[in-house]
């Protein structure tokens, strides 16, 4: 066995090629089929609206591209990866190398760096593009794709208390006495918590104190069961636009590098930032599950193609690597509540499947 971790510097570039191009070919069919389904779904609620047409649903494309990208790189690593050792094993490739005194790690070395690279330039594209394109599409849902919002500090579906009051708005822009609210609802409750008037308004500015409601005002009193429609009307006297700047953080909208900063001004205003943590945990950890696939479809390399154990290999290396993503969402999700510690819920995922990975090609193979 050689010493070395990587094989010739000609084996070692044939193998990053061969899996670059079958990483690149999955994400584009993936990516398409499924750009394709998702705009089948939403054309009719875009062109809907008036004035939209064939330049919206590109703009909604080209938005909605590189969420998807972001989102289906790891499985297309994981399925070229089973790709490529398949076809390696079944010309007998695996067979020679190993003949020629190659380790199973250093066959993999070459599959290992490629995804490694991958992971890092999935971390840049997440941060960079996939960040402002999410946080554009989402101001753009919440104004049910009308004219794209072009405000800069957008939070979308924010929800405020003023005591017993609660004041809801699915589009909030800018910062300081300049925020500006679209599409509002302001619900007046009594001491036990019933609803008691409902004010629904096309936007809201900051009154000084309040909050001035204007645009399609409608007014329901519950009591009476009666609706009006008054011209303006001030609300929310305790708020803030202080405690509307802390209303709520968009990981997925936010970079990694301003994110911390975020979430620590929500641990001085008091608030719960377990979910944000974890979060921002996983957009290091996210991108590097592209690293482990080449280990966990390792087991679909090695073995006598002509076993007939080939095709179960696949199924094995297929099963452990969307296994990883089930449990990686699944301790996601634990940590977003409290079950898990942040570090804990971002991380545990990725060192118990490198664990596996590393354990299975070892007694199997080395």
């Amino acid at each position: 066995m050689q010493l070395d971790f990587f094989p010739s510097r000609t084996l070692t570039v044939y193998l990053a090629k061969l899996f670059t191009v079958r990483i690149a070919a999955m994400l584009f069919v993936l990516v398409l089929v499924l750009l394709m389904l998702d705009l089948l779904s939403k054309s009719g609620e875009i062109l809907a609206v008036p004035g939209n047409g064939q330049g919206e649903l590109l703009t909604y494309a080209g938005l909605r591209v590189p969420q998807l990208i972001s989102r289906f790189l790891p499985y297309s690593v994981l399925l070229a990866t089973l790709i490529t050792l398949v076809t390696l094993n079944q010309n007998s490739e695996v067979i020679a190398m190993k003949a020629a005194g190659l380790s199973a790690h250093q066959v993999l070395a070459p599959l290992l760096l490629t995804a490694g690279i991958v992971s890092v330039a999935t971390f840049v594209f997440n941060e960079q593009v996939v960040t402002k394109s999410t946080q554009t599409l989402k101001a753009w849902e919440a104004v049910e794709y009308g004219p794209i919002p072009t405000e800069s500090g957008v939070k979308t579906n924010v929800y405020l208390t003023d005591g017993d009051n609660i004041l809801t708005a699915a589009y909030v822009a800018g910062s300081g006495e300049a925020i500006a609210m679209r599409k509002v609802t302001w619900y007046r409750r009594n001491p036990d918590g019933m609803i008691v008037e409902q004010i629904d308004a096309d936007r809201a500015r900051y009154a000084g104190p309040g909050w001035r409601l204007d645009g399609g005002l409608t007014r329901f009193n519950v009591q009476n069961a009666v609706t009006d429609d008054p011209a303006s009307v001030v609300v929310g006297e305790g708020l803030l636009p202080e405690q509307i700047d802390l209303a709520k953080i968009d990981p997925d909208g936010e970079p990694f590098w301003t994110l911390g900063s975020s979430i620590a001004e929500f641990e001085r205003a008091g608030r719960r930032t377990s979910e944000l943590r974890a979060k921002w945990w996983h957009k290091i950890s996210g991108p590097l599950s592209a690293f482990l696939m080449p280990l966990l479809g390792a087991v679909a390399a090695f073995g006598l193609a002509r076993s007939g154990q080939l095709f179960v290999r696949a199924v094995i290396g297929m099963a452990l690597g969307f296994a990883y993503f089930v449990v990686d969402n699944a301790a996601l999700a634990m940590g977003s509540f409290g079950g898990y510690p942040p570090f804990l819920a971002a991380w545990s995922p990725f060192l118990l499947f490198l664990l596996i990975g590393e354990t299975v090609l070892i007694r199997t193979e080395e």
